[in-house]
């Protein structure tokens, strides 16, 4: 992707490969577009970006849903048959 490719170019020096620098380069990028400005950015995006991006974006979510409603944990009461 474009944007990426600039986005590296302009941080290079300053990343350390650390997720965290990671996510406050993008937070700090993000914060400063506005919606027309992303909707520009998806448009210039090939379908396999696209879909890399939703994909990620769902996992990501249904991991947080899952943490916040507990899902995946059983009570052996009511599950007696799982150990």
């Amino acid at each position: 992707m474009r944007f990426i490719d600039r986005l590296y170019d302009l941080y290079r020096d300053h990343l350390t490969g650390d997720e965290e620098d990671l996510v406050a380069v993008v937070v700090n990028v993000l914060q400063d577009l506005d919606r027309e400005e992303m909707i520009r950015l998806m448009a210039d995006m090939d379908d396999e970006e696209i879909y890399q991006m939703l994909g990620m974006f769902l996992v990501e979510m249904l991991r947080l849903k899952v943490a916040d409603e507990g899902a995946g944990r059983h009570d052996s009461e009511n599950y007696p048959y799982l150990h």
